[in-house]
C-alpha cells in the first residue's frame, strides 16, 4: 500500500503537469461531457481526465467553492469546463441544469453520475429521515439525471450514460442505507441499457471498493481513526484503489470503444468482493497502482499511515 499512496501529491506541491491518460489525446474531442459531485473526490479526477481527452466537461455540485476550485485547475491545465450549482435530488433542478447544459453546447454526448454520499450507522441507529436522504441522494438523483438526459436530448441524438454504485454485493454493513440505494442504481441500469438501446443510448455502471479519495475525508471519529486504516488488509491485491482507476473505466465505457457494452456493472474493488472470510487473505506482492491524475493528493485521514510506512520501510531497507 505504501507504494500506491506514496504516488499520489500533498495539497501544497506546486502543479507542473497534466493528466496522464492511457487514452488518445482526442477521444473525446468536442464531446460534451456532464460529470455530476465534480468538486471533489473520483468525480474531481474523472473531470479531469475527460478534459485532457478534448471534451467540454460540465461539472455539478451543490458547493460552489468546490466547482470553482476544480474548473480553474482544469482551466489551468489547459483543459474546457462549465460548472453549474444544482442539488440532484430536487427533480426541477436537474431538469434545469440539463436544459441549461443543452441550450448552451447543443448538445450532451455523455452523463457521469458520480454524486452522490452516505454516512456510516447501523441500521437500528437510522432514522427514517436519514434512511430516505441516502436513498434520495444516490438513487433518486441518479433516476432524474438519467431521465432528464435521455428525455430532453439522448432519445434522438443517443449518448452514453455511466452510473456510481460500490462494493454492496454481500450487504453493505454499517451503510445499509446506501447499500440499498446503490443495489437500486444497479438494477437501474440494466432496466435503462434494455429500454433505452432502441435509441443508441449506452447505460453502464462502475462499483468501486475502497479508493484513496478526498472523500475519505468527510468521515469522523472510529470510522476514521480505525477502520478506514484496516480497509488495505481486507482486498486481496492489499492495497486501495486510486481515483484514475476509477476514472479510466468511466472514460474507456464513455468511449467508441466500448460501444457494444451496456447495462454491465464493472467492479473495480481488487476482488474485495469476491471471496469468503473462510478463505485466509495472503499477502500480496507485485501490484501496483496506477495514478495518472497529476493533481491527486493523500486524504488527511490517511497521511499519519502513509508517513509510518514509509518510516518503516525505510528502516527495514537500511537494517
Amino acid at each position: 500500500m505504501e507504494r500506491d499512496l506514496s504516488k499520489l501529491k500533498d495539497n501544497n506541491l506546486d502543479i507542473k503537469m497534466h493528466y496522464h491518460s492511457i487514452f488518445r489525446s482526442d477521444a473525446f474531442q468536442d464531446q460534451v461531457i456532464i460529470v455530476t459531485g465534480g468538486g471533489s473526490g473520483i468525480g474531481r479526477c474523472t473531470a479531469h481526465e475527460l478534459a485532457a481527452l478534448g471534451a467540454q466537461v460540465v461539472i455539478t455540485g451543490r458547493k460552489i467553492e468546490k466547482l470553482e476550485n476544480v474548473s480553474k485547475e482544469i482551466i489551468e491545465d489547459g483543459g474546457k469546463v462549465h460548472f453549474i450549482v444544482c442539488d440532484n435530488r430536487e427533480e426541477h433542478n436537474v431538469k434545469e441544469m440539463i436544459a441549461e447544459v443543452i441550450e448552451k453546447f447543443g448538445r450532451l454526448d455523455g452523463l457521469v453520475n458520480n454524486a452522490g454520499g452516505q454516512f456510516p450507522s447501523n441500521l437500528e441507529g437510522i432514522s427514517a429521515n436519514g434512511f430516505d436522504a441516502v436513498v434520495r441522494n444516490n438513487l433518486h438523483s441518479t433516476f432524474y439525471l438519467m431521465k432528464e438526459a435521455y428525455n430532453q436530448w439522448m432519445a434522438k441524438h443517443g449518448g452514453s450514460i455511466v452510473n456510481m454504485a460500490a462494493d454492496m454485493w454481500g450487504g453493505m454493513p454499517g451503510m445499509g442505507h446506501s447499500g440499498a440505494a446503490r443495489a437500486g442504481v444497479d438494477n437501474l441500469t440494466k432496466t435503462a441499457a434494455v429500454e433505452w438501446g432502441r435509441s443508441g443510448v449506452r447505460v453502464n455502471c462502475v462499483a468501486p471498493g475502497w479508493v484513496v479519495s478526498s472523500g475519505m475525508d468527510n468521515y469522523t471519529g472510529d470510522f476514521a481513526k480505525f477502520i478506514i486504516p484496516s480497509l488495505a488488509g481486507n482486498v486481496p491485491l492489499k492495497r486501495m484503489g486510486t481515483e484514475s482507476e476509477i476514472s479510466s473505466a468511466i472514460c474507456y465505457l464513455l468511449s467508441e470503444a466500448a460501444g457494444f457494452i451496456s447495462g454491465m456493472t464493472i467492479r473495480i474493488d481488487g476482488a474485495a468482493s469476491l471471496g469468503t472470510r473462510m478463505y485466509p487473505l495472503a499477502d500480496a506482492s507485485n501490484s501496483e497502482s496506477f495514478n495518472g491524475f497529476h493533481r491527486a493528493f493523500i486524504p488527511d485521514v490517511l497521511k499519519q499511515q502513509l508517513s509510518d510506512q514509509t518510516n518503516n520501510q525505510q528502516t527495514g531497507e537500511n537494517s
